[in-house]
């Protein structure tokens, strides 16, 4: 069955029906890149809440639908969709996070499932058989608790990937 195959391009990320009217954030973490000491070992490469869609068929005309990542890559790349979300400021008013913002949260959560490659690789390798992250995650919460990094490791580590 396999020569009735068609390839997808490396940019076209394959999502479920559900995630396409959805308003949620679209986030682009990006493992193995940050060189020297640094306590990250994922960055957020890319966050937004536009997306572009698109279907294609395949032959028994099944519509397929693909989310359109330029640059994406997936030996170093992980997309992530997240609703929007909220903390309380000073005045115990809720104000919403912003992409980079959630993004790092993503990120910490994840940084024990990354798996060690070396930051280089032969032109002529084959595409990873898994993804450059392999923790789970849950799908479905009632409650999310995360915790936040401390000021001084934010601060400190900005330097190390900017």
């Amino acid at each position: 069955m396999g020569i009735f195959r068609r390839k997808v391009p490396i940019h076209l990320i394959r999502i479920d029906p559900a995630n396409i009217a959805s308003k949620d954030w679209v986030i682009l973490l990006e493992a193995g890149t940050i060189l020297g000491p640094s306590p990250e070992k994922l960055r957020v490469a890319r966050s937004t809440v536009e997306k572009k869609i698109i279907k294609k068929y395949d032959l028994l005309l099944r519509a397929e639908h693909f989310l359109v990542v330029d640059g994406y890559d997936p030996r170093i790349h992980t997309v992530y969709f997240c609703p929007q979300l909220y903390k309380y400021d000073a005045e115990k008013k809720l104000v919403p996070l912003q992409g980079e913002e959630i993004g790092n949260l993503i990120a910490h959560s994840l940084e024990g499932g990354v798996k060690q490659r070396r930051p280089w690789y032969e032109p002529s390798e084959k595409l990873p058989d898994g993804p450059i992250i392999s923790a789970a995650m849950q799908e479905q919460f009632d409650t999310v608790v995360v915790e936040m990094p401390s000021a001084r490791n934010v601060s400190g580590s900005k330097g190390a990937h900017s």
